[in-house]
């Protein structure tokens, strides 16, 4: 178990990215029943993806996400030989992010899986359809707010202008000199 564990650990997302990606072989002895055959077929495959990204250790990791943790069967079947919860993981990626992650379920494994993956990540991505939305409906309040307080600068600016013609360009002058005559007489 714990050599599975090592060169696919489907544990999270982030222990299957940060599993080996550099073993190209690895052969458990004593294989003794079905279970010990089926860790070495799934060590076999982890070992095949790291000898295909033999110079992108990134490349392997994700390839590793793919094939195990976007199909949920090989996940359910992973998760139960190293003694992980198999719950959905779909928690763990963010919203916004769930869509690509969708496709990939789609584009690699099918229709079925893409309708598994759906079904356990419809409140992210309803989450995430309402977030926009509310996002959405904040900029065009703020937006409309902005629109608002333009207009009202507008209109006092206006009145401004309008008191400053009518004053004279001195009038501005005058206010601040009647001032600093009364600090004089004082």
């Amino acid at each position: 178990k714990m050599c599975l564990k090592l060169v696919n650990d489907v544990s999270s997302i982030t222990a299957t990215l940060q599993s080996n990606r550099t073993l190209q072989e690895l052969n458990v002895k004593n294989q003794n029943d079905q279970n010990d055959m089926l860790i070495q077929q799934h060590i076999n495959k982890a070992a095949h993806i790291n000898a295909e990204n033999e110079n992108d250790a990134e490349a392997a990791g994700k390839e590793k996400v793919i094939e195990t943790q976007l199909h949920s069967v090989k996940r359910a079947e992973l998760a139960e030989l190293q003694g992980v919860n198999h719950r959905s993981f779909y928690s763990e990626i963010n919203p916004l992010h769930l869509p690509e992650v969708l496709a990939l379920a789609g584009r690699h494994h099918g229709q079925g899986e893409l309708y598994v993956a759906l079904k356990s990540s419809i409140a992210g991505v309803i989450s995430t359809v309402n977030r926009k939305q509310w996002l959405q409906q904040q900029r065009a309040h703020h937006n409309a707010i902005i629109a608002e307080h333009r207009t009202k600068v507008g209109s006092i600016e206006a009145e401004l202008a309008a008191i400053e013609a009518a004053d004279g360009p001195d009038a501005a002058d005058i206010g601040s000199d009647s001032r600093s005559s009364k600090r004089r007489r004082a």
